[in-house]
Formats: C-alpha cells, structure tokens, sequence
C-alpha cells in the first residue's frame, strides 16, 4: 500500500483534503536542519491555518511565527506561540483587533508592518490610548511590488520618525522577496543577494544614527535556504509544512515531502477516455491554468475542464478507472486549497483517525 492511501477510505466523504502528521514532523525536521539555527526561523502559517499544525512546530522549538491574518495571529495565540509578526499594516478595525489580540493573548508578543506615516500615526494613536506599546517592522518594497517603502533615505526617515511615535516602537525590517522564484537556483540567488543588499545598507544607516541594529525578517520558501546563510537574518518559509507540486517543480533544490493529498473520486465515465471527477474551483485552488492538481495513482490523467463541483479528466483507458475510482492528488497550491477545507482528515499508518479544523480558514475566530 502507498503512504498516501487508506485503509478506511470508505468513511471518507469526497472531495477531502489529508494530512499526514509523521511526514508534517519531517518536515519540520528538515527545515531546522536548513536553517540550523532555530531562533532565526519565523514560519509563515498562512499554508495549514491549523493550531494543530502549530503546536506541531512548537514542539520542535519553533517560537516565532509570521501570519496574514488576525485570525491567524489569534490562532498563533490559541496555540502558546511567543512571537507573532502580523506580516501586514492593519488599517480600519483590524487595528482594534490586533489591539485587542495584545490584551486577550498577553504571553505572545505580537507585532506588525508598517510602510507609511499615516497608518504608523493610527496603529500608534490607539495603542498609546491604551497605554500600549506595539513593536512593528517597516515593510520594503524589494522588487515584489506589492507593499513596502523602497530601501533608501526615504526609508530611514519614516523608521526615524517610527522611533518617536508614543505607542509604536520601530525592532526591525521585513523584506518579502516573493517575486524571485528562479528555477535555477543560482539565478534565484543572484537576484535574491542584489535584492538583500539595499536592505543590508538600510540597516547600517539606522545603527549608524545611533537607532538599536535591527532585526531583519526576509525571504520566503523560495528564498529562505539563501538568507539562511545571512548571520541574524530571521526566515519565513511556509509551503514546507505541507509541500505542493507546484514548488516540487519550481525549487528542486528543496527536498521536503508531500503531506497533504486530495480525494477525489470519480463520479461519472464519459466515454473510453474521458472521465469527471468530484474535484470543481470549490475543492482545490483554481488561481492557476491547469493543472491544478496531479494525482499521485494516475498520474497519466490530464485535466480537460473544471467547473464549481466537476473536474474533467483524460486518461488512456476508462475501463481502469469505473464509477467510484478513488483518486488521491496533490496540488499545484497548496496554500490557497487548505482555506477552502473547513476540516481535513488526520493521517497516521493509512488510517484516517482524525480531523482538524482548519480555525484560520476564516476570517475571525473570537476577535
């Protein structure tokens, strides 16, 4: 039997999505071993969204963590986790919400991003209203062109100005290079190195009007093996955890396993070589062209069209593959198909134990 397939699959509903918690520690495993260090990881939990999957990485020493959300930062809470970076400047209510994840959460100590003076100026009027001081990073901007203020003089006056606002207390830089995903490794690590150096220099400036040094959180799974070799340099790799096709294609100089699959099955032959799968846009991410999805026990099947609740599949033969054909697969995007899961089933010697909930998925838990 496959590592990946079950004994109890008939008590499993399709489309599911399965974790394999043994090969989820291994992974774990593997990206200490990376980084070598573990105080300078801070993993991004955007990929599980689960607390289980969190206590996992605690329980290998794992303490600090980045997340997009406030209901992944409140989940970070609900787990014990000590440091928690919101990877994202809240504007409006999401900060009386990270405000509120202070007071409800006191053992984590919670920080955010900024890139502006105006939201600096409200993030730092309500936590000095509440006689609070909340730590944060400047964003920049180091080619992704998403957020952030570009490395420069500019920069170093707003981190400046970030000093003498009361209720805001400026600890370091967040550099988020997630255009650079080179097949090529050496060309991911030339572009990577030439985008770390303006912000190696911000550094310097800030120490050198007499600010304390500060912390540099960088990278993401393409680049973290690259900043790991930086001294001080925090990385913030996420997909490890669960791993995809996507990234099993793109990064081979990464070798972490597969440990979440999707179930599908088949519900209806078309004809000898066509097939329909109970695999539609609401069961694995669609943001992709195809394929979304490979499948571990047919890789020969090549998709032909999605719609809602359907995947049309080609294979050589049909009759290999009758009404109620269990399909396992991978993802292209791991990340983005987790969140459409409330719950995924909980994997251990190809049974189905357990689920857990996917707490993140939404967009608030309590706060």
């Amino acid at each position: 039997m496959n590592w990946y397939e079950l004994h109890n699959i008939n008590t499993v509903d399709s489309p599911a999505l399965l974790v394999y918690p043994e090969r989820m520690r291994d992974n774990i495993l593997a990206v200490k071993a990376s980084v070598k260090d573990v105080q300078r990881l801070r993993p991004h939990v955007k990929t599980s969204k689960i607390t289980e999957a969190a206590a996992l990485m605690i329980e290998e020493g794992i303490h600090k963590f980045k997340c997009a959300t406030i209901a992944e930062a409140e989940m970070l809470g609900l787990a014990g986790a000590k440091d928690v970076l919101l990877a994202y400047q809240p504007v409006g209510p999401k900060i009386g919400r990270l405000l509120e994840l202070t007071e409800q959460y006191p053992d984590t100590k919670y920080s955010c991003l900024v890139d502006n003076a105006a939201s600096a100026v409200a993030i730092a009027a309500q936590f000095a209203t509440a006689q609070k001081v909340l730590p944060v990073y400047l964003d920049l901007n180091v080619g992704m062109n998403r957020t952030g203020i570009v490395p420069g003089s500019g920069a170093l006056a707003l981190y400046q100005e970030l000093a003498d606002l009361p209720g805001l207390s400026p600890i370091g830089l967040h550099a988020y290079d997630g255009h650079l995903h080179d097949v090529d490794f050496a060309v991911r690590k030339e572009k990577c190195d030439a985008a770390y150096e303006p912000v190696a220099a911000l550094a310097q400036m800030i120490t050198d009007v007499g600010l304390p040094a500060p912390r540099i959180v960088a990278g993401g799974s393409p680049t973290f093996p690259i900043h790991a070799e930086r001294q001080g340099v925090e990385c913030s790799p996420g997909t490890f955890i669960f791993w995809d096709w996507g990234y099993q294609q793109h990064l081979p100089d990464q070798q972490f396993d597969y440990a979440a699959v999707l179930v599908t099955r088949v519900i209806s032959v078309i004809d000898g070589e066509r097939l329909c799968l109970d695999l539609g846009h609401k069961s694995v991410a669609a943001e992709n062209p195809q394929p979304r999805v490979v499948f571990l026990n047919a890789p020969e099947a090549s998709p032909l069209s999605q719609s809602e609740e359907h995947l049309v599949v080609k294979v050589a033969d049909t009759m290999q593959y009758p009404v109620g054909t269990v399909f396992y697969g991978v993802p292209y995007h791991i990340c983005p198909t987790v969140a459409l899961y409330e719950r995924v089933g909980v994997v251990e010697n190809n049974t189905c134990i357990a689920q857990w909930k996917v707490v993140a998925r939404d967009r608030k838990i309590m706060i």
